[in-house]
C-alpha cells in the first residue's frame, strides 16, 4: 500500500528521532530531539521550594510553547494576546503527567522539578516529541540530584515514551506529521512506560467515528513503536 508518507515511512514506523543531551549548559537536564522536522529543546531544573500546597514535599510540573518562528505563520509569543493559550495549556498537564509517573517522590526533597519544552520547529506530534525528550532530561536530572548527594539513590522508577498515531484516508499511521495530521480522520496520543503500561491515552474522532476495533489497532501500533522510541532513549543514555 503507498500512502506517499515522507521518507518511504510504513504506516507503523515512527519517525527516526535523535536526542542531542546537555544542549544547554545551564540545566541539570537539557535534551534536544529531532524527529522528522518537528525539534524541541526541553530542559529539567530545580529549585528547592515545594508549591504552596504541597508544603515539605517535592513536586514536578512543565510548561511548553511554540517559538515564534516554529511554524510557517508567525506564532505570537504566549502572553502577548492577552488570552491564555489552551492548547499549550492541555499540552503542558500532558507532559507533567507523563513525567510525574516516571518519578517516586518519597525519595525526593522538598523542591520542585520544572520541565521546560520549548518548540523550534513544528511538523506534528510535537506534545509527543516533548515527552520523549523530556524524560531523558528528567532522567540527567535525577542524576545531577545523586551526584550531589541530594537524594539517596536515584528517583527515576523508568522511563516513559509517547507517539502520535491517527486513521488518514482510512488508513491507521504512527507518528502523523503535519500534513497527516491535518487530513486525520481520527487523533489519538499515547503515553507508555517501559514496562508497557499505560499512562495516558487521548483519542479524538476529528471527522469520522471509529469503532473499537479501530481502536485496539491504533493501540497496539502505539505501544510497538514506543517500543522502538524506547530503545532510542536508553541509546542516548547508555543504559
Amino acid at each position: 500500500m503507498n500512502l506517499n508518507r515522507a521518507h518511504n515511512r510504513r504506516p507503523e514506523s515512527p519517525r527516526h528521532s535523535k536526542f542531542i543531551r546537555g544542549f544547554t549548559p545551564h540545566a541539570p537536564g537539557s535534551v534536544l530531539v529531532e524527529c522528522g522536522r518537528t525539534k524541541v529543546l526541553c530542559t529539567a531544573t530545580v529549585t528547592d521550594k515545594a508549591p504552596a500546597w504541597n508544603p515539605g514535599k517535592a513536586w514536578l510540573t512543565a510548561e511548553y510553547s511554540m517559538l515564534p518562528g516554529s511554524t510557517e505563520s508567525r506564532k505570537s509569543r504566549d502572553g502577548r494576546t492577552g488570552r491564555v493559550d489552551g492548547r499549550a495549556y492541555e499540552i503542558q498537564r500532558i507532559i507533567g503527567r507523563s513525567l510525574r509517573s516516571m518519578l517516586d517522590f518519597t525519595i525526593l526533597p522538598e523542591c520542585t522539578i520544572w520541565v521546560d519544552c520549548d518548540v523550534l520547529s513544528a511538523d506534528g506530534g510535537t506534545r509527543t516529541a516533548a515527552i520523549n525528550a523530556a524524560a531523558i532530561a528528567l532522567f540527567d536530572a535525577a542524576l545531577w540530584l545523586e551526584e550531589r548527594k541530594l537524594v539517596r539513590r536515584s528517583p527515576i522508577r523508568q522511563l516513559v515514551t509517547a507517539v502520535s498515531v491517527g486513521i488518514v484516508k482510512g488508513n491507521p499511521l504512527v507518528d502523523l506529521d503535519y500534513q497527516e495530521d491535518a487530513q486525520a480522520e481520527v487523533d489519538m496520543n499515547v503515553v507508555c512506560t517501559a514496562d508497557d503500561k499505560l499512562v495516558e491515552v487521548q483519542s479524538t474522532a476529528e471527522k469520522t467515528t471509529f469503532d473499537v476495533e479501530q481502536l485496539n489497532t491504533m493501540l497496539g501500533m502505539a505501544r510497538t513503536a514506543c517500543h522502538e522510541i524506547l530503545l532510542k532513549q536508553r541509546e542516548a543514555l547508555h543504559i
